[in-house]
């Protein structure tokens, strides 16, 4: 997980390929290691020996695997999690009229350059997923965690969070977009 691929590289424009299950030893592997460089990098006494910036969501291309697979861990207030999970083959089926964007803006483990601008995403998303096993599952997010899940998404279609960002007015948003600080 040292080596996540950096903007540039092609891998990071593509539409990653859909897995079909049951998954192999090899995609499993990858599952537990990305969610464990996550857990690594949200530990400062870990991330400070290894050099590693903390992230909350990691898909399989910012590892250079062009695969629908993205692992999220969501840190809410006081140790709490708000969200940890391997999603595959997900998807956006719903999400909410009204937007959302971070006041700090976006950053990427795979964009070492600071952009700054607002991303307006959908404020609330549902996303239906397979787990490891093949099961069929469907989450309901909203606020942070809804932006992050976009975000990890974003990356299996080839998109990065910069272009959402409003190239002539980068802090200018749509009407009634809330500010989550």
């Amino acid at each position: 997980m040292k080596d996540i691929v950096r903007d540039g590289d092609p891998v990071l424009r593509a539409t990653a390929q859909q897995l079909d299950f049951p998954l192999n030893d090899e995609t499993k592997q990858l599952a537990h290691d990305m969610m464990e460089f996550l857990v690594n990098s949200q530990d400062p006494k870990i991330a400070e020996k290894h050099q590693l910036r903390a992230g909350v969501g990691l898909a399989a291309p910012q590892v250079g695997q062009s695969i629908q697979m993205a692992a999220l861990l969501v840190p809410g207030e006081d140790d709490e999690i708000l969200l940890q999970e391997v999603i595959v083959n997900p998807k956006i089926t719903r999400s909410s009229v009204r937007q959302a964007a971070l006041a700090e803006g976006e950053g990427c483990l795979s964009v070492d350059r600071d952009i700054p601008g607002y991303v307006p995403r959908a404020d609330k998303v549902t996303v239906r997923y397979q787990n490891l096993d093949g099961e069929e599952k469907e989450l309901k997010l909203k606020d942070y965690p809804a932006i992050v899940i976009q975000h990890e998404i974003d990356h299996l279609n080839g998109h990065l969070f910069y272009d959402h960002i409003n190239q002539t007015e980068p802090f200018s948003l749509p009407k009634n977009t809330i500010i989550l600080s």
